[in-house]
């Protein structure tokens, strides 16, 4: 889930007699957005290699070699996915058994 822009300067904007100054609180939020990003990206990035596969499969013609490849951009398009989704189970599996959630959320401290 992204959070908004002014969701995340709302807790780590200081004001300092009329200027406003950053703070380190901020951080996790942007750490947060760019993790939901790449996240997207990069299934973004699966479902392509899965239709450039898919294409290269019915091109084939029938050639071994052609399939072979085909074959290979459709595992590792999974193979790809399955290990960042695993990524995130294992923090997820380490966040149930610790119990230190700030792993979790991207925060500095516990």
């Amino acid at each position: 889930m992204f959070h908004s822009w002014n969701e995340i300067i709302k807790g780590c904007v200081y004001d300092s007699g009329g200027k406003d100054v950053a703070t380190l609180s901020c951080i996790p939020a942007i750490f947060s957005n760019m993790v939901n990003a790449l996240l997207t990206f990069t299934g973004l990035i699966a479902l392509a290699i899965f239709i450039f596969g898919g294409f290269k499969f019915i091109h084939s013609g029938g050639d071994p070699k052609k399939l072979e490849g085909a074959r290979n951009n459709l595992i590792y398009g999974i193979l790809g996915l399955l290990i960042v989704l695993l990524s995130f189970g294992i923090i997820n599996i380490i966040v149930a058994v610790t119990g230190v959630e700030c792993i979790r959320n991207f925060g500095f401290g516990c």
